[in-house]
Order: structure tokens, then sequence, then C-alpha cells
């Protein structure tokens, strides 16, 4: 079983910076693409940006530029540096990981998610 576990988020005044952070533990699979996605009260979750192993990265269009998205495949770690944050960051920011747990199964996980709030 492949657990997921967030950290980093919290309050932050516009214009600032948060990390997360999210490993992955358990044993017996590969991991291949990681990623944060965020839901807002009221609307569908929505992707912010993944990273493949390989460290080819994607980013939602509303925080390209100031986002960055990275991982550390040795500690099964993904990292989200947020920057020049907005009010409209505010959400809950779920960890997501696929891969293999075999060689012809795949699975998908989502972290618990952590809190962001951008506001003065």
């Amino acid at each position: 079983q492949v657990q997921l576990v967030e950290s980093g988020g919290g309050l932050v005044q516009p214009g600032g910076s948060l990390r997360l952070s999210c490993a992955a533990s358990g044993s017996g699979f590969s991991i291949s693409t990681m990623g944060w996605y965020r839901q807002a009260p009221g609307i569908p979750r929505e992707l912010v940006a993944t990273i493949t192993r390989g460290g080819s990265t994607n980013y939602a269009d509303s925080v390209r530029g100031r986002f960055i998205i990275s991982r550390d495949n040795a500690k099964r770690t993904v990292y989200l540096q947020m920057n020049s944050l907005k009010p409209e960051d505010t959400a809950v920011y779920y960890c997501n990981a696929g891969g293999l747990i075999s060689a012809t199964i795949g699975f998908g996980s989502w972290g618990q998610g952590t809190q962001v709030t951008v506001s003065s």
C-alpha cells in the first residue's frame, strides 16, 4: 500500500511563499508521476503541477512562473515551492502519485491534503 503524507501548509500573506512536501511510504512499488492538485470550496479539484520520474514538468496556467515542482526520487518525495502567492491560491492542496506495484498492476494514491490560506 502506498501512503502519501503532506506537510508545509499554513497561513501566509499575499506575495509570500510556502513550500509543500509530500513523502511516499510503503514498499514494493515504483512511482512514475507525482503531482499536486488543489481544491477550494465549491470548486472541483484542479491540477496544479506534475512531474515525471525523469523530471519533466507540467503546470496549470494559473501558477506557471510562480510555483516550482521538484522531486527527490531517492527520498520518494515531491515538493511544491509556491512564490508570489495570491488569495486565489487559497485551497486544500493534495499530493498525488501514480506508478506500478507490479509489472502489470498500476496504482494511484492521494494524500490527506494540507490547507494553504493566503490572506492579509
